[in-house]
């Protein structure tokens, strides 16, 4: 099993920044490629980040965060980030990371083994 909790959101206006953490325990974080999701209201769940496990980890990112946002990972804190600048109001929504053992598929959460709780971003106009 591996447990993750979210933390870092909040409120924000337009343009601002927030990073997200997400830290996790259980079993070797290090093996795991960690992935961002978000879900706003009214709308399906999004993929956002995606980073793989190995050392010069690989990044990929959806294209309406591409430039804005960046995942990152330090195995020796068991923490993934998610740096978000030049918010959006249609940024809004809680923030999801999880955890897969498979390396492909970063966009996809069907193939998450596991998932945090949740934090909310909210940019204000």
């Amino acid at each position: 099993q591996v447990q993750l909790v979210e933390s870092g959101g909040g409120l924000v206006q337009a343009g601002g920044s927030l990073r997200l953490s997400c830290a996790a325990s259980g079993r070797p974080f290090s093996t795991y490629c960690m992935g961002w999701f978000r879900h706003a209201p009214g709308k399906e769940r999004e993929f956002v980040a995606h980073i793989t496990w190995h050392s010069g980890s690989t990044t990929t990112y959806a294209d309406s965060v591409k430039g804005r946002f960046t995942i990152s990972r330090d195995n020796a804190k068991n923490t993934v980030y998610l740096e978000m600048n030049s918010l959006k109001p249609e940024d809004t929504a809680v923030y999801y990371c999880a955890a897969k053992r498979s390396y492909y598929n970063g966009e996809n959460p069907a193939v998450y083994d596991y998932w945090g709780q949740g934090t909310q971003v909210t940019v204000s106009s």
